[in-house]
């Protein structure tokens, strides 16, 4: 039995994941934070709950990171804890740049001290990216991120490459696209529609409000992405690979799918000046072929199919369909 921690265990793409591998036959450390109680809804969800062994644990502290690592002897690890919101790190640069990056750093010095053969996934993002002069975003496209969360994420991105190339550890990067779930936080901009949709429909709210809906990005979905995650772990030498859908579709459109599907007008839409950025990238998607041909990573989802499953399922969730 292998044994993979995740940090960011509470996240989407942490739930999903822990189950990916229990499936897989793993034994599953889940790594969270110090303060607060877990919110174990979403596990419950996928019937993973009395699966996971739950470790308090500071990615801060070195000292707990290595102490729990000689605890469990992980064989992978994946770091998929971050201050993930962009916007929030508009507002909170300091904090973003200050976690994002030095729990980075303390994983990987614990592997690097322990000196166990294990192997390290980071999830990078698209958002480092930001302003390009071409499109699809591959590999080698250079970096020029837009915000803080992006410039943080760059940052750790290269971190994870410098220790793999200087002290050999076994180290790859997850260039993630957006990618939802019926388990995104509702902060985040799909889940907010299919919510915000919903109010409106059942509940009589009047309005959805929004930011810039002109804006187009590479979305997929996230139980398959996660795969990839795992994926990676598993070759002979590791690499970096971009792990998205290969193609954008906007914001309003997802808005006029979402709408449509719910018999919704977009007169029940309003831009909030007070939900624009300072800086935004106007359009982004990548090129999956490398994950696709190195990997044997199978994705075929065009995003309204997706959207479909999504909406299906929170109605579902919320008791508003049949069974």
């Amino acid at each position: 039995m292998k044994t993979a921690l995740i940090t960011g265990i509470t996240g989407q793409d942490g739930k999903y994941l822990a189950k990916f591998l229990i499936e897989k036959g793993y034994r599953i450390i889940g790594m969270v934070r110090s303060t607060g109680e877990i919110n174990y809804t979403g596990f419950d969800y996928l019937d993973i709950t009395n699966q996971v062994i739950f470790e308090n644990c500071d990615l801060h502290d070195l000292t707990q990171i290595i102490s729990l690592f000689k605890k469990y002897q992980p064989d992978e690890v994946y770091n998929l804890a971050a201050q993930s919101s962009v916007g929030q790190s508009f507002s909170q640069p300091i904090g973003t740049i200050q976690f994002n990056i030095i729990s980075v750093l303390n994983l990987l010095e614990a592997i690097k001290i322990i000196g166990y053969p294990t192997r390290f996934y980071q999830a990078s993002s698209s958002e480092m990216y930001g302003k390009v002069s071409s499109l699809p975003i591959n590999e080698n496209t250079p970096m020029h991120p837009l915000s803080p969360y992006a410039v943080s994420k760059a940052s750790a991105h290269w971190i994870t490459t410098n220790y793999r190339e200087a002290y050999r550890l076994y180290n790859c990067c997850g260039v993630l696209f957006n990618h939802e779930s019926f388990l995104r936080k509702p902060s985040f901009f799909v889940k907010k529609v299919i919510l915000g949709a919903i109010d409106i429909k059942y509940r009589n709210n009047e309005k959805l409000f929004v930011g810039n809906i002109n804006l187009k990005r590479d979305f997929g979905f996230a139980p398959k992405y996660v795969e990839a995650m795992w994926l990676m772990m598993q070759q002979d030498k590791p690499a970096d690979y971009l792990i998205c859908s290969g193609e954008s579709v906007s914001l309003k459109f997802i808005i006029e799918y979402i709408f449509d599907r719910l018999g919704l007008s977009m007169q029940c839409v309003e831009v909030l000046p007070s939900l624009l950025r300072p800086t935004e990238i106007e359009d982004i998607y990548g090129d999956n072929t490398k994950a696709k041909s190195e990997l044997g990573w199978d994705y075929h989802y065009r995003f309204s199919d997706v959207l479909d499953i999504l909406l299906q399922e929170e109605l579902k969730f919320q008791k508003l369909i049949d069974k």
